[in-house]
């Protein structure tokens, strides 16, 4: 990979919106080039999808419960943890899914309209699988910055300060 693929990378990472003109411009290619570099890039699977972020809080009707899951499993001889990471992942309900170092193997990121069905997905779904051993769910609370971007609405703190 050479430093314009790079570069490009770069830059669609930290705005998948930009134009062709803009990002050809930027690397110092002509449109053509730029498009043909991305084209391969997606053809390889290096960039897998592009996506906005959003805070869903400002949108009442569409608010979900978001929870981390840490999980000790036990990995299968011959396939690691790879085996129970993708019947994992396959479950509708998985935003995402990390091998982890540390206390738990697998760090699993769920959402779900209520507390309760988060619940129900970790009572019947998680822990019923063979090689989960334990969970841990860690409920959200607030989202103050994700992928980077800060999820801020930019009111000052009016509270009065009060000092000893």
């Amino acid at each position: 990979m050479d430093g314009k693929e790079l570069e490009i990378l770069q830059l669609i990472e930290e705005n998948a919106r930009i134009s062709d003109e803009t990002l050809a411009k930027m690397v110092d290619l002509t449109i053509e080039e730029t498009r043909d570099i991305i084209k391969e890039l997606e053809d390889q699977k290096v960039i897998l999808g592009y996506s906005a972020v959003i805070d869903w809080t400002k949108i009442n009707e569409t608010e979900t419960v978001t929870a981390m899951i840490d999980v000790k499993v036990t990995p299968k001889r011959g396939v690691g943890f790879d085996d129970v990471a993708e019947r994992i992942y396959r479950f509708p309900e998985v935003r995402a899914l990390y091998l982890m170092s540390g206390a738990y193997d697998l760090s699993v990121v769920i959402e779900g309209k209520t507390m309760q069905e988060v619940a129900r997905f970790v009572s019947e779904k998680l822990s019923t699988l063979d090689s989960v051993l334990s969970t841990t769910t860690h409920f959200q609370l607030k989202k103050y910055k994700h992928d980077g971007v800060v999820f801020s609405d930019g009111e000052e703190d009016h509270r009065i300060v009060i000092t000893p």
